[in-house]
């Protein structure tokens, strides 16, 4: 209780429901006027759903807004207290929609709890070319969905294409059966040395939300043409995906990717049966537009109106900030650029030197848009001397531009002489088939999201 501020019912926050009464939300005991708000939300319209009421039974599905920074944001904007006997009635007959959240591997590190996202210990990443699924990253943004593998079924509709329906059976024995090799990385990789030039909004990911994995399914080329799409369907210019997973408004998780890249047979996307089912898998593209538990395909002449593909995942000037984002300015990231990390050691990691006196330095490397990884160099005295890597895992039997997945590496560093050395900065950078190479530091790619996080991965490791 702020003991300065009125007492209110929750008859009187109902009659604040639209901008025209002000917009009234509670949250514990707390009574707050978002009206001036809303505009900004990072959420778009959503946060409507509550107005009137209690932000509480939408914050157990958008569970990311529980952190220090979300409430003290909301604490500007309180003008009151709830009734005391009120507050205990809001969640009490409300089911905690993760309950039922498959059990994960306990060596995954959370970035958050509900919904689950989290990625393993770098080092396991170097370990393996093939990144095993029970410690590959999860990114969820919404509960896992309940999904009947004999029940199961995938409409394909829009623009150009006559409705189908499309059992599990029958997308694995209807269609030949596409297997390829290909990384997946969300597009908030890294994220956590971003926000240490300036704070983002986005989970605190470091440099494992990415892996590497072979997946088989139906191509996407194939299921469309078997709908009745035309190769050159004027009318068509992207096609949806809709996931199983729904927020409270019962709206799907959603994304879409261009029809060039969709209608291409070389553009390699499938609809993935293994590793998981059914599962966009867009390769050498944003992970986000790689839709899980996919319930729906649409082909159409826009993108995806899904606040992920309109409201998110897009890159800004660093000069932007969450007063003058306009996200109608930037396109929806597709393709990524290039980046590596370094993995074993990690960072703060106590290293022994090898009898040549070198530090051992394994890591990954990629880039988006089916460029292959050429070359990988490592420096320990911030760039005066370079080393090259050598290539300890990558796919050498697929050519750019259809080159999806990553290159492991390894480099053994010698420590500068000269001074007495108790520790050591690295710094990694990686060079694709286009001679496209990541930019030097992240002041001067810093953007809202924390996204694009491709600058040079430095770490500092104790001799």
């Amino acid at each position: 209780h702020k003991k300065s501020l009125p007492v209110y019912t929750s008859a009187d926050v109902t009659k604040h429901a639209t901008k025209d009464d002000r917009i009234w939300v509670t949250y514990g005991h707390g009574v707050y006027d978002i009206t001036d708000f809303v505009d900004g939300h990072p959420g778009g319209d959503k946060i409507l759903m509550a107005a009137g009421g209690s932000l509480e039974p939408f914050w157990l599905l958008y569970a990311v807004h529980k952190n220090p920074d979300v409430y003290a944001l909301l604490e500007q904007f309180r003008i009151g207290n709830l009734k005391d006997e009120e507050t205990s009635h809001i969640l009490s007959n409300m089911e905690d929609p993760y309950e039922f959240e498959p059990r994960r591997h306990p060596a995954l590190k959370p970035a958050s709890v509900k919904p689950f996202n989290a990625e393993p210990p770098s080092q396991f990443l170097t370990d393996s070319f093939i990144t095993p699924s029970d410690v590959f990253y999860v990114r969820n943004h919404l509960p896992v969905p309940e999904v009947d593998p004999e029940t199961y079924s995938l409409e394909v509709t829009g623009v150009g294409v006559r409705t189908i329906y499309l059992s599990l059976h029958e997308l694995k024995t209807k269609f030949p059966k596409h297997t390829l090799t290909a990384a997946v990385q969300c597009a908030g990789n890294r994220r956590s040395e971003m926000s240490e030039v300036k704070a983002v909004k986005g989970l605190s990911w470091g440099p494992a939300a990415i892996g590497n994995a072979t997946w088989s399914g139906a191509r996407l080329y194939d299921v469309l043409k078997a709908a009745g799409l035309e190769d050159d369907n004027p009318g068509v210019e992207h096609i949806q995906f809709e996931g199983l997973d729904t927020d409270a408004a019962n709206l799907p998780y959603g994304a879409s990717i261009p029809i060039e890249k969709a209608m291409d047979p070389k553009g390699d996307v499938i609809l993935a049966y293994e590793m998981i089912p059914v599962r966009v898998v867009a390769p050498g593209v944003v992970g986000a537009r790689s839709v899980k538990w996919l319930g729906r395909i649409v082909a159409s002449e826009e993108e995806s109106t899904s606040h992920w593909q309109r409201n998110d995942y897009k890159g800004f000037s660093p000069s932007v900030d969450w007063d003058t984002v306009d996200f109608t300015k930037s396109p929806a990231i597709q393709e990524l650029p290039v980046t590596s990390a370094i993995c074993d050691p990690a960072k703060g990691d106590t290293v022994t030197l090898t009898s040549e006196g070198k530090i051992v330095v394994r890591g990954y490397a990629w880039s988006g848009a089916g460029q292959k990884i050429v070359r990988v160099d490592v420096t320990a005295d911030r760039g005066k001397t370079w080393h090259v890597a050598q290539f300890t895992g990558q796919d050498t039997q697929s050519k750019p531009p259809r080159h999806w997945a990553w290159t492991l590496w390894k480099a053994e560093i010698p420590v500068p002489p000269g001074e007495k050395q108790v520790q050591v900065e690295l710094w990694v950078k990686a060079v694709d088939s286009s001679y496209n190479t990541q930019p030097e530091n992240f002041e001067n790619i810093w953007n809202l999201r924390g996204v694009l996080n491709t600058a040079y991965h430095r770490i500092s490791v104790h001799i």
